[in-house]
């Protein structure tokens, strides 16, 4: 746990890259952050998935819909949206306003907060707490009320980072879906005991580690 505030800084709209596969690989290693009056959850990004244009399984493929508009926003605002009826998950928008793609944020490594993020989850390991989209959103207390929030505002739930630089990633297919599941679109932390998913799917020739800026 951290006694001090981790010295995480608003990431700029301007730093985000204007590309859904690129950003699904530069979230990795940034940092999620949910502000509440009773204290600061914060969380390594470690896990991602891209829905560029086109994509099928992507909830922006139908084109814009009540149900989907925070897609089609500038880059960096929250998508959430229950899915099977069971879970809500945290998506970010990417490519140009009017532009319906986004990322899906998979799994953090928690920080700050994590007795706030226990009380959520009670009796789950560290490991699971927000291991898989549907535990990231309960542990950080992520609904529908978010839908639309600027993740780039530096308040409430947004995203930051720390050091700017290089970070190993390593990139595998997507997981979770009924069709395009041999996309490499799955980015990933190397190393990392947070990231959901198999184990096996993350040692193949494809989950090799790349770099990113």
């Amino acid at each position: 746990m951290h006694d001090e505030p981790l010295p995480i800084l608003p990431l700029l709209r301007d730093e985000l890259p204007l590309d859904t596969v690129e950003l699904a690989r530069f979230m990795i290693g940034k940092y999620l952050v949910h502000d509440l009056p009773e204290g600061r959850m914060s969380g390594r990004i470690v896990e991602t998935e891209a829905y560029p244009l086109g994509d099928s399984t992507s909830h922006a493929f139908a084109g814009r819909r009540p149900y989907n508009g925070s897609m089609f926003l500038a880059p960096g605002h929250a998508h959430v949206r229950l899915t099977y009826g069971l879970s809500y998950m945290l998506n970010m928008s990417a490519e140009a306003e009017e532009v319906g793609a986004g990322i899906l944020i998979r799994a953090i490594e928690p920080l700050e907060g994590r007795p706030l993020m226990e009380a959520r989850r009670p009796g789950v390991p560290l490991r699971d707490l927000a291991r898989g989209p549907g535990r990231l959103t309960m542990a950080l207390g992520i609904g529908p009320a978010f839908d639309g929030r600027d993740l780039c505002a530096g308040r409430g739930l947004w995203i930051g980072v720390i050091e700017r630089g290089e970070t190993p990633v390593g990139v595998t297919t997507r997981i979770g879906l009924s069709r395009e599941m041999h996309r490499p679109l799955r980015f990933f932390e190397p190393g990392s005991t947070f990231v959901s998913g198999p184990r096996k799917l993350l040692q193949g020739p494809s989950a090799g580690a790349r770099k990113k800026a």
